[in-house]
């Protein structure tokens, strides 16, 4: 069984490769504008620390590890493409032709869909959630965020907003294969919710706005997976059912 998965072993070793080179090239590009990249970041902090609030730094390596995770952050960012294309490369050996020939619009459509989600996350969610949490305790401390806390804090906020926007991709992808249909997704829908608020839970601050701000969407992006699953593969009632009801649907004749 081992030796069955050894090409695949190394199909995926050489993928990942490829994937690490290019984040590793984007983010000693990224590290020699780390700081207009961290003014960026930090902007929506700024924007609601009251008058006499700053960010600030208690290690004497602070500085330069956060400098290392923000142009980290952004060589990902940038490396997003390349890391769709080398997924889809992965698993193109177990499609057919014409199911790989759909490389450019699902490296498009999962690229654009993760900015969409980081988008909706720095512009709507994170200055709504920054600005409660700083209020909440400004009559009694003097908010002095840590830039290092603050940055690996925010780079799990935009990344989780990133990969939770990509359902729809994810399921278009599921779908083309068989493994799910809208039937499915739409009997599944009761328990998706309960798992869509839970890890809306994990990937927000404690607060119930940024939970439901995060949840809100996910829900309507179920909603848009099943129609997606629904025109690319759609439930077909088995035909012995079908049978069955034509039957029980015919008149009896009376003798």
């Amino acid at each position: 069984m081992f030796d069955e998965l050894k090409p695949h072993l190394a199909e995926l070793r050489k993928r990942l490769s490829v994937s690490l080179i290019v984040i590793l090239v984007m983010f000693l590009i990224c590290f020699a504008f780390w700081q207009p990249i961290l003014a960026w970041m930090i902007a929506p902090l700024k924007a609601v620390l009251p008058q006499g609030s700053n960010v600030i730094f208690t290690g004497v390596q602070e500085p330069f590890f956060t400098a290392m995770k923000v142009a980290f952050f952004a060589g990902f960012i940038l490396s997003l493409p390349v890391i769709f294309w080398q997924f889809w490369l992965f698993v193109a050996p177990g499609l057919y032709d014409n199911e790989k020939k759909l490389v450019v619009p699902f490296v498009a459509a999962a690229t654009m869909m993760f900015l969409i989600g980081a988008s909706f996350c720095y512009y709507v969610v994170v200055p709504l959630a920054f600005e409660f949490l700083v209020a909440f305790g400004s009559a009694l401390f003097t908010a002095l965020p840590s830039i290092g806390e603050y940055v690996g804090f925010f780079t799990k906020f935009l990344v989780g907003f990133g990969l939770s926007f990509e359902m729809p991709v994810i399921i278009f992808f599921f779908a083309k294969l068989g493994l799910v249909d809208d039937k499915g997704l739409k009997d599944f829908f009761r328990y998706a919710i309960v798992i869509i608020f839970i890890a809306a839970g994990i990937l927000t601050p404690p607060d119930i706005l940024s939970q439901f701000l995060m949840a809100g969407p996910l829900i309507l992006l179920y909603g848009i997976s099943i129609l997606v699953a629904k025109a690319v593969n759609p439930y077909v009632a088995p035909e012995e059912d079908n049978e069955t009801t034509e039957e029980n649907s015919e008149p009896k004749n009376e003798e």
